[in-house]
């Protein structure tokens, strides 16, 4: 099963493409151009190589913990009706929090614990200091992540993993 997995912004959101513990597509695209892109359980969809294809969509959703938020967080939440109407098939949204219980057993792990989680779930088979990740001349499978790509690939396996069904 492929899981197309959206870490959502208010301008530009990470997603990827997760299966079997590999990436088939990864990037961090403008929310425009993203939601143009994706293609999902609509049989109308008819998908070229511009398109991110997945078989069930995984996308982090916005959590309230009682503290006022501006208009950004708003502007997120658009974003992610728009990625799931657009998708059209099955979605799952996973919280912030269930990533980081999940990956680092506590609900208060910060990105570089999560990161540190995830690097530690891929094969060291790169150069440099994070074999992982790896470096230009002998690139990891996780060569290339930058910023929120980490976030969508915890999305991606948090949903994974935890075996849950879809919506």
């Amino acid at each position: 099963m492929r899981i197309l997995a959206i870490d959502p912004g208010t301008e530009q959101s990470a997603a990827l493409v997760y299966r079997d513990g590999c990436m088939e597509r990864a990037g961090i695209y403008p929310n425009e151009e993203l939601v143009t892109r994706i293609c999902g359980g609509r049989p109308e969809h008819r998908c070229g190589t511009h398109c991110i294809v997945g078989d069930v969509l995984a996308i982090e959703m916005i959590a309230s913990y009682g503290m006022p938020v501006g208009a950004s967080v708003f502007e997120t939440c658009v974003w992610i009706g728009r990625f799931i109407q657009e998708f059209g098939g099955p979605h799952e949204m996973v919280y912030r929090r269930e990533v980081k219980l999940h990956l680092c057993d506590s609900p208060r792990a910060k990105d570089g614990n999560v990161r540190r989680a995830l690097i530690d779930r891929f094969p060291a088979t790169g150069g440099g200091k994070d074999p992982q990740i790896g470096i230009k001349k002998k690139p990891g499978p996780l060569y290339g992540f930058h910023d929120d790509m980490w976030a969508a690939l915890g999305v991606a396996i948090t949903f994974a993993e935890r075996g849950e069904g879809t919506t």
